[in-house]
């Protein structure tokens, strides 16, 4: 039966079943020789450019970009069990991450076959690595509101402003930059552009902002002037809106919405003391959100942009993936960073991590206005 917004329940492909369990087997390989430590929220703080390279010499990233451009051609379905594997077991896979995940099909979409040429493959082999400049100081989720502005000088453009959260700046080797190239108009939805800057750039700064733990993740990005080529305007001048809202399907619809605290809970539910009515609620909630999202990765497979069943996944699974860190919580296990005990350091990062769930990719009250916008009621 069709929900409301479309979304049907997602089956996986039986084909599917044999590159699973390549993947298990080559992560219980890796795990036993000590090729990764797991990590909770491993999308965000597990970063390990070396491991990202091993699953590129594999064939597991840039998995439906064409082989023309160094990809597999496989299907975004065989990308979704790769992916919802490496979650599950904590692998440390945020390095390439915002590349794999929507900087590719942004490239494919808008790109021009320079850029294409210049940059697919690396993705796809796990050696150039993207981050993404939306948020901005004092902007929250609004996104139409950036003042970060280029302005057109000869050969290209001048960008000046400032990004903030910006994920893995510090290491990628480019990002992608929504800027304001013209007036913003009555919608504000106008005069927005998308810009591929390389990295490190003059004009760029990279600033570090640290986690309560002392982790490096996020940073605040100030460029000053920074020049960027005719040849790095990534789609239409003016386009930026769009194709923003495009990329954003992938990034809020995907298993990481619901899967980072599923380490947590396997923990959990291995525990003597643990509630087999919590844990049968939980996962029985798991199931249901992971059929969800399969129906999303089915739709984008087809071409379709399901923005609006993207929102309503992502919603529902942030807090899911509070309402794990909540029962672990209910064991009395004190969380400490430094144990030696896989349960209580996984909880611990979970905890740390927890404050970020509902607003990463959108806050939930964002995403409950795209939904709304969607049943007419805004």
């Amino acid at each position: 039966m069709t929900s409301l917004f479309g979304l049907e329940p997602g089956v996986l492909p039986e084909e599917t079943r044999r590159l699973r369990q390549e993947v298990r087997d080559f992560l219980a390989a890796e795990l036993a020789t000590g090729g990764y430590r797991p990590v909770s929220d491993s999308w965000i703080i597990g970063c390990d450019p070396a491991f990202s390279r091993k699953l590129g010499a594999r064939g597991w990233l840039g998995m439906a970009i064409p082989k023309l451009y160094g990809g597999a051609d496989r299907t975004p379905l065989e990308r979704f069990v790769v992916i919802e594997e490496l979650l599950a077991a904590g692998a440390p896979v945020s390095a390439h991450w915002i590349a794999d995940r929507q900087i590719a099909p942004g490239l494919l979409g808008h790109g021009t076959e320079e850029q294409k040429q210049r940059f697919l493959p690396g993705i796809a082999a796990g050696e150039c690595l993207f981050a993404v400049g939306l948020s901005e100081p004092d902007s929250g989720s609004d996104l139409a509101s950036a003042r970060t502005r280029a302005t057109r000088t000869h050969g290209g453009w001048l960008i000046d402003g400032t990004k903030i959260w910006t994920s893995g700046a510090h290491i990628a080797h480019a990002m992608v930059a929504l800027v304001r190239t013209g007036p913003a108009g009555d919608s504000r939805h106008e005069g927005l552009s998308q810009m591929i800057v390389t990295l490190p750039t003059d004009g760029v700064e990279i600033r570090p902002i640290l986690s309560i733990n002392g982790g490096h993740h996020f940073n605040e990005v100030v460029f000053t002037s920074a020049f960027v080529p005719d040849s790095m305007v990534l789609g239409e001048i003016g386009n930026g809106w769009a194709q923003v809202n495009g990329e954003l399907a992938y990034e809020r619809s995907g298993p990481e919405r619901l899967l980072s605290t599923t380490l947590l809970l396997r923990l959990l539910a291995a525990r003597e003391d643990a509630d087999p009515r919590t844990i049968g609620r939980l996962t029985a909630r798991l199931w249901t959100l992971r059929q969800a999202s399969i129906g999303i990765a089915v739709q984008l497979s087809k071409g379709s942009a399901p923005d609006t069943a993207a929102a309503m996944v992502k919603d529902l699974g942030t807090y899911f993936e509070r309402e794990v860190i909540e029962a672990a919580r209910v064991t009395g296990v004190e969380p400490d960073l430094t144990s030696t005990d896989l349960f209580t350091r996984i909880l611990a990062e979970a905890v740390v991590q927890a404050p970020t769930n509902t607003l990463r990719g959108g806050t939930n009250e964002i995403l409950r206005g795209v939904i709304a916008r969607s049943l007419g009621v805004r």
